[in-house]
């Protein structure tokens, strides 16, 4: 008997609403309604449907974005056709310099010269359909009139005058020496399908796609600009490739203006301004420190390095820096560097009395106000951690340290906690890779240390700890292989001596204490490991066996059903699992002669059997299925595995044509059905499920 079942869903209705397109003549008058000094505030206009409306923006000066023919007339100051500088505020103290501040947004629009010195056009020029083809609102040519029409929402296009070259002509929006064409491309619908090209001579199918042009436009200016022997141009390329957040190619055009004037702390402030764009934290302070070395006055320099050193976590230098930037100096930076300043002296505080969890705390809090590259906050943080026994996030943290030491400035002798960084971080290091076992990697780290702070009392101490805690340790383990239980139990507690929170050395000492039949004190050091780690699967699993050596069945199988939700693949824990639960209802008088671990899924062939085979202690599954039925064949082998992956569970099949008693006493009308039974109670009912239901919902309940 086999049932489709069908996959039944609300059927989705999409509505849309296009507001409808204004006419043309509508728009153009708004257009030049505008003040003439508008900065351009709309994007260029989605043409993703032929039918979209296609606004036109606002003619602006050349002080923003404006052609080369502005609609008020006003020509550009011969001033501003000098700047290549990116001044924030119209402040700038040395010519070129590049003041946008490292986390600042970055202008994405991009500019490209126009035919007249001292103009500047943007690269995306709004388009106007006008019935015949597209055109830019800058196409010179002549032209009169245009008729007013309110189109609807789809399928009609405003109309517009079209000239036999399948230009568009506008008078009064566009120069006589700047003549753009835009024309339709070729596409694979009605017409108004396909791409909007500039530049085009044979309508569809000619010229290149915009961002093509415009790409091969910034090629053109980069190449030039990298043979050019001016600097103060290549530096006014560079600062346009920085604006646009193309931060390798300017960090190129500042190498090559300095290689051109090596003496210009402008050229290298902005070198550091482009590193910090590529996250190069650590190679930026050293720019700004060649940029003031070169001028020691340079104001915009020391804020930027003061950004960088905050970043960074150093929070002293960061705040000479600041001063010396200027009278005034930036208030949002200075409010920065109190907040990172504040939370670290509490986590100071904290970590002088052992409250680590206050101590993560405020380290969070540090690194959520600014200090968000500092490996010397996450060396604190993976140290809080660590006292914590929170031992995978500690990893985790010292990890995340390791990554950010490139960024760091390696030649910082700030000291951090009472030690210089570097040897801070290294210690935290230190004593992360001790207690997750790797010994090795402790005793590099600590005698790198070493290395950094040579006469750093507690550094020195800590390297011959570690030193003494690895020595223990290979002792231990030599004399382990060797049989020799005692004298390696022994090894292990001298290592303890130096590290008594090594949860590797208390799981060691308890292997030689259980080869040595001494249960209870191995209960005991797998305890003190598992406080330390509590996911120590090894530890657990020496525990749990101690159990079973000395017969407390309830502490064995309530470890075995730990490490089985940890290990479900383990059949060695699952065997001993169900060993531990068979003694430990023998133990309370319960009847046991019918449980069985492992073997077969077991064919149900009458009520009675069923009956019986359900009500067993422990987990049953029951697959209630039809011989032949396609369903049922192919869902087969995958129970055949879960009886090997999980055998402590009893799996059962029932055929219900063979067997309709069963199926009507348990209501079955569709194949595969599952059920689940614990100690003789139904728990789940799973009707045609897919693998991954079927072992989920067996771990749950199986396990």
């Amino acid at each position: 008997m086999s049932h489709l079942v069908d996959a039944s869903g609300a059927r989705t209705h999409k509505s849309s609403s296009e507001p409808a397109l204004d006419s043309v003549s509508d728009r153009l008058r708004t257009a030049l309604s505008f003040e003439a000094n508008k900065p351009d505030s709309k994007d260029f206009p989605d043409l993703s449907s032929p039918v979209s409306p296609l606004p036109t923006r606002p003619a602006a000066t050349s002080s923003s974005s404006g052609s080369s023919g502005s609609v008020s007339g006003k020509p550009a100051s011969h001033a501003d056709s000098k700047r290549s500088d990116l001044g924030l505020s119209g402040r700038r103290s040395h010519s070129g310099e590049l003041l946008l501040a490292p986390n600042e947004p970055i202008p994405g629009a991009m500019e490209t010269r126009s035919s007249k010195p001292g103009h500047r056009r943007s690269g995306s020029v709004p388009l106007i359909y006008t019935g015949g083809s597209f055109s830019s609102g800058s196409t010179s040519g002549s032209g009169s009139g245009s008729s007013s029409a309110s189109s609807p929402v789809t399928n009609v296009l405003p109309s517009g005058n079209i000239c036999p070259s399948g230009k568009i002509v506008k008078t009064g929006m566009m120069s006589r020496s700047a003549v753009r064409a835009d024309v339709l491309g070729s596409g694979t619908g009605n017409y108004g399908h396909g791409n909007i090209v500039r530049g085009g001579t044979n309508g569809a199918g000619g010229g290149k796609p915009p961002e093509v042009v415009a790409s091969n436009g910034v090629d053109s200016a980069l190449r030039r600009a990298m043979v050019s022997m001016d600097p103060e141009e290549v530096k006014r390329v560079g600062n346009e490739q920085y604006r646009k957040g193309q931060f390798a190619e300017a960090l190129k055009l500042y190498d090559r203006a300095i290689a051109l004037c090596p003496d210009s702390a402008v050229c290298r402030s902005n070198r550091a301004a482009a590193l910090t764009g590529l996250r190069r934290l650590g190679e930026a302070v050293k720019e700004c420190e060649e940029a003031l070395l070169l001028d020691p006055a340079f104001g915009r320099a020391h804020q930027r390095l003061a950004s960088l050193l905050l970043r960074l976590g150093q929070v002293e230098n960061a705040r000479r820096h600041l001063v010396s930037a200027g009278p005034h100096p930036d208030p949002v930076e200075l409010q920065k560097l109190q907040a990172v300043e504040r939370h670290l002296n509490r986590c100071a505080d904290a970590r002088k009395f052992g409250d680590w969890k206050t101590a993560l705390k405020e380290t969070d809090a540090a690194i959520a106000e600014g200090a968000d590259s500092s490996l010397l906050l996450m060396a604190s943080k993976a140290e809080a951690h660590l006292r914590l026994h929170q031992l995978e996030e500690a990893d985790l943290a010292i990890s995340a340290a390791s990554k950010l030491e490139s960024l760091s400035s390696s030649s910082s002798n700030s000291k951090f906690f009472g030690m210089l960084s570097n040897s801070y971080m290294y210690v935290v290091r230190a004593q992360v890779e001790m207690v997750r076992g790797r010994f090795e990697n402790a005793v590099a780290a600590a005698e790198k240390a070493r290395q950094v702070d040579p006469g750093n009392v507690e550094v020195s101490m800590m390297l011959n700890n570690v030193r003494s805690v690895s020595r223990s340790r290979v002792l231990g383990n030599e004399l382990f292989n060797s049989g020799k239980f005692v004298e390696a139990s022994l090894a292990y507690g001298e290592g303890l001596k130096y590290d008594p929170s090594n949860p590797v050395l208390y799981c060691n000492r308890a292997a030689c204490r259980s080869k040595l039949g001494q249960w209870e004190k191995t209960i005991e050091d797998c305890n003190q490991a598992l406080v330390i780690q509590p996911d120590y699967a090894k530890a657990l699993l020496r525990r749990a066996a101690s159990y079973t050596k000395l017969e407390r069945w309830t502490e064995a199988v309530r470890d075995y059903e730990v490490l089985r939700k940890e290990l479900p693949g383990d059949t060695e824990v699952a065997e001993a699992l169900f060993h531990a639960r068979v003694a430990l209802k023998t133990s309370r008088g319960e009847e046991v002669s019918n449980l069985k671990f492992g073997g077969e899924v077991e064919e149900i062939k009458g009520f009675e059997q069923f009956q019986a085979a359900i009500t067993l202690p422990g987990v049953s599954v029951v697959h209630f299925m039809v011989a032949f039925n396609h369903n049922c064949n192919q869902i087969t082998p995958f129970v055949n595995a879960l009886c090997t992956r999980y055998p402590s569970v009893n799996f059962l099949k029932v055929d219900v044509n063979a067997i309709p008693a069963v199926g009507e006493a348990e209501n079955v009308r569709m194949v595969p059905t599952f059920k689940i039974y614990k100690n003789g109670a139904k728990v789940k009912e799973l009707i045609c499920p897919n693998q991954q239901a079927l072992e989920y919902s067996l771990r749950h309940y199986g396990l």
